[in-house]
């Protein structure tokens, strides 16, 4: 979105300090039908959090943390030893960011943030190796396992894991965790960075969580749908040698099997593949063992797939995004994923799928995931239900300082999310760059990410008619697979196609509605406004029956409405900011939106 940042003007109870000893007395300022439950909750996302690669015994380590943290505690940037933790400390709840009310102690840009927990090793889990995963921590993580350091990670959006085997004793282990997040805008960042529009995010942010493995084990696998040759594209990384098997199953059903060695592709043929798309979401289940020498099975996962394609091609002469090799509008939602109470963590599972879900219910079948990561169970969802997702590479604000270390940043982070995410079938564009935010080398870098998974699109520059003031605009790099505006309110001014590239629009609409009782407590704005529920109604529908006749005369293929719920000061949202009311007549926005896509249909031969 092209707003400029403005200063968010937060109660001061919003960002009050608490520095004694509490157990969670934080109130939200905007809360959710979701707050009360995660903030009763013993242990926050129980839920199995690597649904593609999924074993049967883990250990949750969300919940209550002791915690210290802001710029009079010790440096929390790679230090050698933890933090003693004496002195008054507080409670946080993880995973939710301490900047949110959620967390429990609601503390605005800590930079310092030092957590403690302790726990004891499962007695089933003797002579196996211990695996620490952390889902998302901002933005420099430090491990320290009974006082001993190991391991460290700088990202904020990308998942890692460390083996903390050698650090365990009997009985009880403590954890400290350090993470060091300045803020500043000099790493990925996205809206969370100092031009950002909204409320920090900071430490840990996503699931942590343990996980007993053999000595040989699979580490991670890599999954691509091969329409053309009717086969899943498999490879299989593994710690330790032994042979992998695959099955792939149809319900209770064998489809196929394989065989083949550690990091080696191989092939399961797929005969007559039942399609992966928004309108029948199939998904094939896959399991992979590991077996030692002996013949013994080492390790043993569950996981899944959709077989789908997309590509360019030409419909009546006109280059459009194909889909299993048939044209589809792509017509979503752009989506931020911030909260009010958990800020970009969302407060429960439920919630977590509630917006997918209702994104799918109102009749689209896209969502734009903005200038964040999510979960990996969110991207399961929409593999589950069927919405395409278009992934944003949360950007950079100060791309032109320290050139060698921000931009080195920039692109390993960029590879991480694209690692994470590779195997979801929903995920079906890459959007390196946002108007121009951060924006370096948006040629090359489009380029790399097209060879690096050339099973997807690229869009290199989303919205390049768009440039914030304080720097000059890249522009449109001339490659990729979309040529791609933003316009509002539009949303006629749209890109056209090209022959070598489909027509975007990126983002659209953002009419505001002002709804009593669910705004955040600031100065409201949107790019325009309607002043009751039916008149914004109208508005979207006349909206998108000029969509349609931009797809069908001027060659559009992606139309994204912005946004799916309001944010902070925008009041944009088909939804409002705590989701509780529905801001336009969802069933006429339901009717229009299919009513659009089923125009698409008709324009394949």
């Amino acid at each position: 979105m092209t707003k400029k940042p403005i200063k968010q003007l937060m109660l001061s109870l919003f960002f009050a300090i608490n520095c004694c000893s509490v157990l969670f007395a934080q109130v939200a300022v905007l809360p959710t039908r979701w707050t009360k439950a995660a903030m009763d909750a013993s242990v926050p996302f129980p839920e199995y959090p690597r649904p593609q690669l999924q074993r049967t015994d883990w250990l949750c380590l969300n919940g209550q943390w002791d915690y210290q943290g802001g710029k009079n505690v010790e440096n929390a940037l790679d230090p050698q030893k933890p933090l003693s933790f004496t002195g008054q400390v507080s409670k946080i709840r993880v995973p939710y960011c301490p900047e949110s009310a959620l967390s429990g102690i609601q503390r605005k840009q800590e930079i310092n943030m030092w957590y403690r927990r302790s726990f004891e090793v499962p007695t089933s889990w003797k002579n196996k190796q211990v695996i620490i995963h952390f889902d998302a921590v901002a933005h420099h993580t430090t491990l320290f396992v009974n006082g001993h350091k190991a391991g460290t990670h700088a990202g904020s959006y990308d998942s890692f894991s460390f083996n903390i085997t050698p650090f365990l004793t009997a009985g009880k282990n403590t954890l400290v965790v350090a993470a060091y997040d300045l803020n500043d805008g000099r790493v990925p960042s996205g809206k969370s960075g100092p031009r950002g529009d909204y409320t920090f995010c900071s430490g840990i942010w996503q699931t942590v969580w343990l996980e007993p493995v053999n000595k040989s084990y699979i580490e991670n696998i890599r999954l691509l749908p091969d329409l053309v040759n009717s086969r899943l594209k498999v490879q299989v990384n593994t710690q330790g040698a032994g042979k992998i098997t695959a099955i792939a199953l149809d319900g209770s059903k064998m489809v196929s099997q394989a065989e083949s060695a550690n990091g080696a592709y191989f092939y399961l043929p797929i005969k007559d593949p039942k399609l992966w798309s928004p309108d029948d979401p199939f998904l094939y289940d896959l399991k992979i063992s590991l077996k030692n020498t002996d013949g013994s099975v080492a390790d043993e996962v569950k996981s899944y797939f959709g077989m789908r394609d997309i590509k360019l091609g030409k419909v009546n002469g006109v280059t459009r995004p194909l889909i299993n090799g048939k044209f589809i509008l792509q017509l979503g939602l752009l989506d931020q994923g911030y909260w009010p109470d958990g800020v970009l963590t969302a407060p429960t599972e439920e919630a977590l799928k509630f917006d997918i879900q209702f994104t799918k219910n109102a009749g689209y079948n896209l969502i734009r995931k903005h200038m964040k990561t999510e979960p990996q169970r969110f991207y399961y969802w929409a593999d589950k239900l069927g919405l395409f997702v278009w992934q944003d590479m949360p950007a950079i604000w100060y791309q032109n300082e320290d050139t060698l270390k921000t931009r080195k940043e920039f692109r390993k982070e960029l590879k991480a999310i694209m690692d994470d995410h590779y195997n979801s079938p929903s995920v079906i564009t890459w959007v390196p760059f946002n108007e121009n935010w951060g924006a370096f080398d948006v040629k090359n870098i489009t380029n790399w990410v097209k060879q690096y998974d050339a099973s997807r699109l690229v869009n290199g520059n989303s919205g390049f008619n768009n440039n914030p003031d304080y720097q000059k605009a890249y522009g449109d790099p001339g490659n990729g697979d979309y040529v791609d505006t933003h316009i509002y309110v539009g949303p006629y001014g749209a890109s056209v196609p090209e022959e070598h590239r489909a027509a975007s629009l990126g983002e659209f609409g953002g009419v505001g509605l002002f709804v009593r009782n669910h705004m955040w407590p600031v100065a409201n704005n949107a790019y325009d406004y309607e002043p009751t529920k039916a008149r914004l109604t109208d508005r979207y529908v006349f909206l998108l029956d000029e969509v349609e006749q931009l797809m069908k005369y001027k060659g559009l293929s992606v139309a994204i409405y912005t946004q799916t719920t309001d944010v902070e000061h925008e009041v944009n949202g088909v939804l409002t900011y705590d989701r509780a009311v529905e801001k336009m007549e969802t069933d006429r926005v339901k009717a229009v939106n299919e009513a659009v896509i089923k125009e698409s249909y008709k324009l394949n031969p």
